[in-house]
């Protein structure tokens, strides 16, 4: 993977003083991964399904089966699947990579001014650098909320920070929002009518959603044999409407080994989250994946994470349950989930089985608290 790469100057020098490389030693030992996780070459491509949304949208009866036959099979066995003639305006993507290509190469005190804190789901981070102490992912982030029942929150965001300065930026990550938010609406109707439950029911759950826009620079890396851009995980959120750009990157494990889904032009890669896992008992699945980075040039990506409002209660349908039974997760809210992989635990393939036994313990916690007499 990376026997032939050369060393730029200009943008990778910088790179190297945020990422604490020294000329010596272009990957530190933090960001230099287990020989078992470590990218390798020659891996088969993922056969995912292209899914048509105006077809679905269309109301042709064999056309909707169709597609509600081929979500329903990806969704059980990995949880990915293409979205294309899905209506969302390219040119509006093509301004929010303009955005993420201004933003990242940006002088580091620039971006540091929206820094993300412990704890906290917006700003920017540096390969989550104080957060985790090894197994550093190769990339920087920039995070900004998007909630569905208010006018510009991720505007404002951008705006309090950064003043008039990035409006510009602002206003294209609240269009974003808007547009990403109302496909992820017609996404969970679809997979509402894959499950056998009423299309208004999970659009209904979302239609007030308190989402994430996630904003991710991969910078290009002179060993990318020896690091990750994004580690292995399930994403813990309900469902990730990712937009790539023309550089490969993205890798799901599937049977036992590493897959690669390539960028499409104009297509969405749309995946389960633990959340929605959970909503559909298990049925549907949220598979394993990762990012690679590579040695000859950047790569940007977009990820939007539909979630619902904190007050939503994510409960698996009654008749979902009924068809796989037995109901296999307890009620929660998104952010009793988001608390644990953002202060206790680092997502991976057993996130929602750790969240179990954790929650029941926060719960019996605040019992004790509750019960216990005065002073």
């Amino acid at each position: 993977m990376a026997t032939e790469c050369m060393t730029n100057s200009g943008r990778d020098s910088t790179q190297r003083v945020e990422f604490g490389c020294s000329e010596e030693s272009m990957v530190p030992e933090k960001f230099v991964w287990p020989d078992e996780f470590k990218p390798k070459e020659g891996l088969p491509e993922l056969q995912v399904p292209k899914i048509d949304l105006q077809k679905f949208l269309s109301g042709n009866e064999s056309d909707i089966e169709e597609t509600i036959r081929l979500v329903d099979e990806a969704c059980k066995k990995h949880g990915f699947f293409l979205l294309v003639n899905h209506g969302v305006d390219m040119e509006l993507m093509k301004k929010l990579h303009g955005c993420m290509e201004e933003f990242f190469t940006f002088p580091f005190d620039v971006k540091q001014k929206a820094q993300r804190k412990f704890g906290e789901n917006f700003g920017y981070a540096n390969s989550f650098i104080g957060r985790f102490s090894n197994n550093l992912p190769w990339k920087e982030t920039l995070s900004v909320p998007y909630v569905a029942d208010q006018k510009s929150t991720a505007h404002d965001y951008i705006l309090e920070i950064y003043g008039n300065e990035l409006s510009h930026h602002g206003k294209v990550y609240q269009e974003c929002g808007e547009a990403l938010s109302e496909l992820g609406l017609k996404i969970v109707e679809l997979l509402g009518l894959s499950l056998g439950v009423p299309k208004e029911r999970f659009r209904k759950f979302y239609e007030d959603n308190e989402s994430i826009m996630r904003l991710n620079y991969y910078p290009p890396c002179e060993k990318p044999e020896l690091t990750l851009g994004t580690g292995p995980h399930c994403d813990p959120t309900s469902i990730t409407i990712l937009h790539q750009d023309h550089v490969s990157g993205l890798q799901v494990y599937v049977d036992d080994e590493w897959h690669t889904i390539p960028p499409i032009t104009d297509s969405f890669v749309i995946n389960i989250g633990d959340t929605f896992m959970a909503l559909t008992n298990g049925v549907y699945k949220s598979c394993l994946h990762r990012a690679v980075v590579n040695c000859k040039e950047a790569r940007k990506s977009m990820a939007f994470f539909l979630n619902p409002a904190a007050d939503k209660v994510v409960r698996a349908p009654d008749e979902v349950v009924e068809k796989n039974p037995p109901r296999k997760f307890p009620d929660f809210t998104w952010p009793m989930l988001l608390q644990l992989t953002q202060k206790f635990y680092r997502s991976d393939s057993n996130t929602l089985k750790a969240f179990i036994p954790w929650l029941e313990e926060q719960q019996k916690l605040a019992n004790d608290t509750n019960t216990a007499p005065p002073l």
